[in-house]
């Protein structure tokens, strides 16, 4: 329980989340009302909440002496049946110089939402709220006590000619069952449609995975369904948009397309000069890393609204945009360590499909290709509690800064800038760049002196550079 000291500090603390005051002693909804909100832990913290009852909304007390019918009641919550699932609370008295209070210590739940009386209530900073539609969503997610995941549930309004049985059994089935016990496998195709929760037997009907992953056209059932890829030419949505597609379908023909669009679109190499015998290739965003984000999309997302994913191609970045922000127990303070499925079928299909390699491991491998493509860090957002954001910055942005652009411009002017005996001596050193400047006079049969006065053009130039003597050294 809560030492007195803490419970100094929380009184003065008018703004803190996981504290409600009150003088009042009888106002059992108020109580009620507050134990739900602290018990549903919306903002996710994992810690207690705490209900002063004795303190003014100030932080000083009213000179309250606690009763232990007052106590009695209090403790009465967890047990008269109008707040489920029950919460887990503790009460105690608790004197001061000022006067008592009775302080009802509530922990988080790990069954949510709790209710009171059928009504969800949630801390929305200071204050208590009814939750709306999306806060009760976030909150069955990350129920420790699991009920089935949305990617499990029947998809009512869909039957089993929604289904592309072809490749069903052509495609999906031959990765999931080996040959042998596929070539024995005498039950219909219900059965397996079911064994691979893509079919609800008791409902005759298809699941939201088996929509969704062999579907003939999950967009007419889950409208949101897709992923919105626009390219713009500058840094913000007012700028000219140059490319537009969507990917939809079921996720075994759309995850083909991701990944080729990725590997032959989205990533961009090009040769950039870096003096006149190297080029060096730069690439704008890692095929791998950009890859695992998009599939990540696909993994993660919550498939229950109709809004779609969103892969944005501005000209210095990339924003992907997910509906459906952490889920589960994957938290702000524990991402990436922690990881939770809302999708648990599409997860384990994307995996077997070989699409996603090792769970838990991905948004490392993302940040160390990032980094080593010199992208910097993936930078992710969770303050939007409905959606996913991600930003991966380009590492060849098509506006330069002005030192690099100078860089590159005066290195590439300066070759350009070069007459055709230097052009020829220029070509000598690319065939060898060991060769001395004695072999480049007898080969281009002129005086040694006319060869020095070319090399010294060019290195005034910045375009050659002589390391270590005619013996032993090299361009």
């Amino acid at each position: 329980m809560i030492t007195k000291e803490e419970i100094q500090v929380l009184l003065k603390d008018i703004e803190n989340e996981r504290v409600e005051r009150t003088i009042s002693t009888t106002n059992t909804d108020k109580f009620a009302m507050a134990v739900c909100a602290f018990a549903n832990d919306l903002p996710n913290k994992n810690l207690p909440g705490y209900l002063f009852i004795g303190a003014s909304e100030d932080g000083s007390l009213s000179g309250l002496k606690v009763t232990d019918e007052l106590l009695r009641n209090l403790a009465g919550i967890r047990s008269d049946g109008n707040v489920l699932p029950t919460p887990a609370l503790m009460v105690e008295k608790v004197s001061f110089p000022e006067g008592d209070l009775a302080v009802v210590e509530v922990q988080p739940s790990k069954n949510t939402p709790v209710k009171y009386k059928g009504v969800t209530y949630v801390r929305i900073g200071a204050r208590k709220s009814v939750a709306n539609e999306e806060e009760e969503r976030i909150l069955r997610e990350k129920s420790e006590v699991k009920s089935p995941t949305f990617d499990t549930t029947p998809c009512l309004h869909s039957t089993i000619d929604d289904l592309d049985l072809d490749l069903f059994k052509t495609d999906y089935l031959p990765k999931f069952v080996k040959p042998s016990a596929l070539k024995n496998d005498k039950r219909g195709v219900r059965q397996q449609l079911a064994s691979l929760q893509l079919f609800d037997l008791s409902k005759d009907c298809p699941s939201v995975a088996g929509v969704l992953l062999i579907g003939k056209d999950p967009k007419q059932l889950l409208f949101g369904s897709y992923i919105q890829y626009v390219q713009f030419a500058g840094e913000n949505r007012a700028s000219k948009v140059l490319n537009e597609r969507q990917f939809s379908g079921n996720l075994l023909t759309m995850l083909k397309e991701l990944d080729y669009f990725i590997k032959y679109t989205i990533q961009k190499q090009r040769p950039v000069f870096v003096t006149v015998l190297r080029e060096e290739m730069r690439i704008n965003y890692p095929y791998e890393a950009i890859r695992e984000l998009a599939m990540n999309l696909v993994m993660h997302r919550n498939y229950q609204t109709n809004s779609p994913a969103k892969f944005y191609e501005y000209s210095d970045r990339i924003e992907m945009d997910n509906p459906g922000n952490l889920y589960g127990k994957a938290r702000p303070d524990n991402f990436p360590k922690e990881t939770d499925y809302r999708n648990p079928v599409i997860a384990v299909a994307m995996k077997t499909l070989g699409y996603v390699n090792q769970f838990g491991r991905g948004i490392e491998t993302v940040q160390e290709e990032l980094v080593a493509n010199k992208n910097g860090l993936a930078l992710f957002n969770f303050d939007d509690i409905t959606t996913f954001k991600v930003v991966v910055m380009s590492a060849d942005p098509k506006t330069k800064s002005g030192a690099e652009s100078g860089a590159e411009s005066g290195a590439e002017s300066g070759a350009e800038n070069i007459n055709e005996r230097e052009t020829e001596i220029l070509a000598l050193i690319k065939k060898d760049q060991n060769i001395s400047r004695r072999v480049l006079a007898q080969k281009l049969n002129i005086g040694t002196t006319t060869v020095y006065r070319h090399i010294k053009s060019l290195k005034e130039k910045g375009i050659i550079e002589r390391v270590g003597g005619d013996r032993g050294g090299y361009w």
